[in-house]
């Protein structure tokens, strides 16, 4: 089976492997304060600053999920008002989550095709930002998050990488909280999320001072100090992730990669008129580099889903208000240039 669903998607292939060398080494049955796990968990976090080039004052936590982190933001790091900018369903939902326990949240939607405007009249009302840099549900992005920090300078600013970390190149100087899940672009298992700090949200954490809650930032950063985690983790995927950016370049490597075959798809649909298929984001500016959404009529994509489907591929579902006009196409690391050439055999 070969799948270009946008998440979970495919693992690297020489994860079972890992997963063989985990048993037989004894690690799903360590102590997860053990100086074993310990081990593990600082290899994996220096591992994480070296190759995705992640400033070595940022820290890095493990947490069981990116929803999870929408949690953390809204507890530790949020004591007022948080306002969340958005053009898809993801974006929403943080900010529909963020609404349960939060004070205010303010809404800033934009348009599918249009590169959200930066409101300066805002500047001294944000507390915390709240971006989806890569809009999963619909395949656009935020290609530069510059203006955004400039503009919101004392503000905290989150962002939501969880199709884009591991699969393209960040500025981190840009945001203060940056969190992902490690089943899309790092090509691993569903089952944990991964969080990176500032020293500035950690500042702010302090000012805060929330510690109510087993997933209190505080608390986070009291366990990580000792490479330890805030709660019982998924030891096998600290284990994999290990394995696996040992093995990967250097994120500025892969992300000349993935932009490239990003460009690539995106020809390959403008350039077949035959389809009767586009591409639902037309704005080269804004089209994600990770997740292509392919549109057509109700029956075209139906009758392409079933066709790819009984050639062994699996396509990623239509989102939200595209549920049924379109379908996604992964871009990320894991998966091989011949999967690639094989999907587009078939819908050519």
């Amino acid at each position: 089976m070969i799948t270009f669903y946008p998440g979970p998607s495919k693992v690297y292939p020489q994860v079972a492997n890992y997963m063989q060398e985990a048993f037989e080494e004894g690690v799903l049955s360590i102590n997860h304060r053990s100086a074993e796990c310990m081990a593990i968990t600082k290899n994996a976090i220096q591992l994480l600053h070296e190759k995705l080039n992640i400033p070595p004052d940022y820290s890095i936590y493990f947490v069981s999920s990116a929803t999870e982190a929408w949690e953390i933001i809204a507890q530790s790091l949020t004591s007022k008002s948080s306002t969340h900018f958005y053009n898809g369903a993801f974006g929403e939902k943080w900010a529909d989550y963020s609404s349960k326990i939060v004070k205010t949240v303010d809404r800033i939607s934009f348009a599918v095709e249009e590169i959200p405007s930066v409101n300066l009249a805002l500047n001294a009302e944000v507390e915390v930002l709240c971006l989806t840099q890569n809009e999963t549900s619909n395949g656009t992005q935020i290609r530069d998050l510059s203006t955004f920090r400039k503009t919101f300078s004392e503000s905290i600013i989150a962002v939501d990488v969880t199709s884009s970390l591991g699969g393209i190149e960040l500025d981190w100087h840009n945001g203060d909280v940056w969190f992902a899940s490690v089943q899309k672009c790092l090509g691993l298992p569903a089952g944990m999320g991964i969080m990176i700090c500032s020293p500035k949200a950690l500042q702010k954490a302090e000012l805060i001072n929330d510690r109510k809650y087993y997933n209190s930032l505080l608390f986070i950063q009291e366990n990580f100090a000792k490479y330890q985690t805030h709660y019982t983790p998924n030891v096998l995927s600290i284990y994999l992730l290990n394995k696996v950016l040992s093995d990967i370049s250097n994120i500025s490597e892969i992300s000349r990669k993935i932009k490239k075959q990003a460009k690539d798809w995106y020809n390959f649909f403008n350039d077949n008129d035959k389809f009767g298929l586009n591409c639902l984001v037309q704005n080269i500016d804004i089209q994600s580099d990770t997740v292509i959404a392919v549109q057509g009529t109700t029956e075209q994509i139906k009758a392409i889903k079933e066709r790819t489907k009984i050639s062994g591929i699996t396509l990623g579902n239509g989102y939200g208000t595209w549920k049924n006009t379109t379908f996604r196409i992964a871009n990320f690391p894991a998966i091989e240039a011949f999967e690639i050439s094989k999907l587009k055999e078939i819908l050519y």
